[in-house]
């Protein structure tokens, strides 16, 4: 229903600028504005979207999480889709959603109103209740072994692996991007 109110009430709210600002300041003036925040929101929304893009790329590069970038890029796009549509109104809501510290409060808002129940990664499913921590009560089981600086142990040979192909003993450490030196 409020979609609806929305697609009603915008179009209202722009034919009441344009007829407000145009008895203001005139026809021409009224045109050359509109035109020049739509070349702006494009040329702005171009560099912010390609700073957007390459903190996307970082937060891949360096394992980091991606979502505070991606929604950026999307809240861009938004905003270049509001500023090429001709009225005061929606490029005034584009150019607000070009400020970071906007998009920001605006993720912080939609963050707070979004509940995420299931994540699927690959063939595997997560179902979770609202009021359980995943993965049971917040329990990860593990085994680890403590190893020195200077050889690392191979695990114990499984009891239905063959004699002649175990290697128990000690290896040198090396680089296996798992650990850091």
């Amino acid at each position: 229903m409020w979609l609806v109110v929305l697609f009603v009430a915008v179009p209202l709210i722009e034919i009441a600028l344009f007829i407000q600002v145009g008895g203001l300041i005139g026809l021409w003036p009224t045109l050359a504005i509109v035109l020049l925040t739509a070349m702006l929101g494009t040329s702005l929304m171009r560099s912010q979207g390609a700073h957007a893009w390459r903190e996307v790329q970082g937060s891949f590069n360096e394992m980091r999480d991606p979502t505070r970038p991606l929604a950026h890029g999307v809240m861009i796009l938004i905003a270049g889709m509001l500023l090429l549509t001709p009225g005061f109104f929606t490029d005034t809501l584009g150019l607000l959603l070009l400020v970071p510290p906007v998009r920001d409060a605006v993720m912080r808002y939609l963050a707070s109103r979004v509940q995420v129940t299931q994540v699927q990664m690959g063939g595997a499913t997560m179902h979770r209740e609202a009021h359980r921590p995943p993965y049971g009560e917040g329990v990860i089981d593990g085994d680890y072994v403590v190893e020195d600086d200077g050889y690392a142990t191979r695990p114990r040979t499984p009891p239905d692996l063959p004699a002649d192909l175990s290697d128990d003993g000690p290896r040198p450490r090396g680089g296996s991007g798992w650990t850091r030196h």
